[in-house]
């Protein structure tokens, strides 16, 4: 009874948040907003990501609910608006919308990209729409698990979201996702710590004694890398065939229904996940798609149950994601990280104890994210033939715009050039790691989790006097315990196995004859 009391609650207050929202100054920065994600998601090599980084110093004179609603608003439009690119030119305009191309193009040229749109927006709002329903009922219940958590236990969740990113976001390397991990945990110890204050690896710079700053490390590692990458690819591309309609009838939609619901549980899980991401999201609910549907045979060839399939798992990702982060401070994918360290700069400290510190920010949150996804379903439905004429921007003509604005982020947090310095220092490394094929989710996620694992661990320590035994006896953190130990299993033998196929196919290219 007590919890159907909290969700009935709850869900009353989400509902009072939506009326108190429903005020011209929410609803034009929830539209504009959403509009700003759109243009930037529908652009390629600018991702959901990028477009809070960018956009995130726009918040910092707003008040809380406001700088809540834009940036949800630009979250929600962004993960939607490289749907355009994947299915006009072929080129995903975000990473998440990269298993769109395989259907949505085809459909393109056969003269229904305006049809695979209008299917993909829907599609996406009926994901996102989804995933906030599940936000809301399980955040409470996800909320009393946590308030059970001592130190022992956020220095293993700490440490579990950090294993589990680096094995998911790294394929069939999962060392290099735990490498780069750990470089973020390392970085996450500059400064002064939080038990004594201090100063660690801070080589004697007196900037350093405040730790690393998140917002130019976020920027850096997500922006400045990107543009890097983007510089040195010649692309050219052609926008395929003419939109044309738009809107698709009612009863192509009936069919699908079965899919977009197992679309929208893959990604509601796939976003709880510490750090997976939109992207995971969508490929994990493509493949699965094609593997359960009776018409599988046709994914590829132009299928819109294909683009469903993608389209809903990766806007379903935004709520799943909101789950471990409101109630855990565990970012569930990029995005996500960059929203709570906005709001950390609105002084919410997303956790455990949220409920009792700020207890209606999730409804907030739910409210947001509800009249974002309206917001992009009216823009994405309504501009989608002048959103294709933004694809004919040339990138040396939008760089020179775009970057400054990377600066102006940087710089705007806490007004200082160290931090524009950091901002260029972290971009160089993410350049670096993509090209060794690293992923730079963990890297992220070793920066946020960093502290949480360092003082939890050491505080752990202090109450139990240094001993290790009785960290062993609680039930929680033995499962914890058990989660990570399988997946440094598990991903021990996966690094084993794919460095022994990659030294066969070596050594089966250089048995090859010399053709000359």
């Amino acid at each position: 009874m007590d919890i159907l009391h909290l969700l009935a609650d709850e869900t009353i207050q989400v509902g009072y948040a939506l009326l108190g929202a429903l005020t011209p100054k929410i609803l034009a920065l929830i539209f504009g907003g959403c509009l700003l994600g759109l243009v930037v998601g529908a652009i390629p090599g600018l991702t959901a990501t990028m477009a809070l980084a960018l956009l995130i110093n726009l918040s910092y004179g707003m008040e809380l609910d406001g700088a809540v609603a834009f940036l949800l608003a630009v979250y929600v439009g962004a993960v939607s608006g490289g749907l355009n690119a994947a299915i006009m030119i072929n080129i995903p305009g975000t990473p998440s919308a990269a298993a769109t191309c395989l259907d949505g193009f085809p459909l393109a040229k056969q003269g229904k990209g305006g049809l695979a749109i209008g299917t993909g927006i829907i599609a996406s709002f009926v994901g996102t729409m989804f995933s906030i329903l599940v936000m809301i009922f399980l955040s409470p219940l996800v909320y009393m698990i946590a308030l059970k958590f001592g130190h022992w236990e956020m220095f293993l969740l700490a440490l579990f979201g950090i294993m589990i990113c680096g094995s998911l976001s790294a394929g069939k390397d999962p060392l290099k996702g735990w490498i780069v991990g750990f470089l973020g945990f390392a970085t996450a110890m500059v400064g002064m710590e939080q038990i004594f204050a201090y100063p660690r690896l801070t080589f004697g710079f007196l900037q350093l004694k405040g730790g690393i700053p998140l917002i130019p490390a976020l920027i850096g590692v997500f922006g400045i890398s990107e543009f890097l990458a983007v510089l040195q690819e010649e692309v050219a591309y052609k926008i395929e065939g003419r939109v044309g309609k738009v809107i698709p009838p009612l009863r192509e939609f009936i069919p699908l229904i079965p899919s977009a619901i197992r679309s929208g549980i893959i990604g509601v899980i796939i976003g709880a996940i510490p750090g997976a991401g939109e992207d995971i999201g969508s490929w994990l609910s493509y493949d699965i798609g094609k593997r359960r549907s009776k018409k599988g045979h046709l994914f590829g060839t132009g299928s819109y149950e294909g683009v469903v399939c993608s389209e809903v798992a990766n806007n379903a990702v935004i709520g799943g994601a909101m789950i471990p982060l409101l109630t855990l401070a565990v970012p569930g994918s990029p995005p996500s990280a960059m929203f709570l360290a906005a709001v950390w700069l609105h002084g919410v400290r997303p956790g455990p104890m949220l409920n009792f510190e700020n207890p209606g920010f999730l409804p907030l949150v739910a409210a947001m994210l509800i009249l974002g996804s309206v917001a992009m379903l009216f823009w994405g439905l309504s501009l989608a033939k002048p959103m294709v004429a933004i694809l004919k921007i040339k990138r040396e003509i939008l760089l020179p715009i775009v970057i400054p604005l990377t600066v102006i982020g940087a710089y705007a947090g806490g007004v200082r050039i160290f931090d524009v310095y950091l901002m260029l220092g972290f971009g160089v490394l993410g350049y670096i790691l993509r090209q060794m094929d690293y992923p730079l989710a963990p890297l992220v996620l070793g920066i946020i989790l960093g502290p949480l694992a360092d003082t939890s661990f050491r505080r752990a320590l202090q109450q139990s006097r240094g001993a290790i035994l009785p960290l062993l006896e609680r039930p929680i953190g033995i499962i914890l315990m058990l989660c990570v130990a399988w997946l440094i299993w598990t991903g021990i033998r996966g690094t084993q196995r794919y460095y022994a196929e990659q030294a066969a196919r070596e050594a089966a290219e250089d048995d090859l004859p010399d053709p000359q």
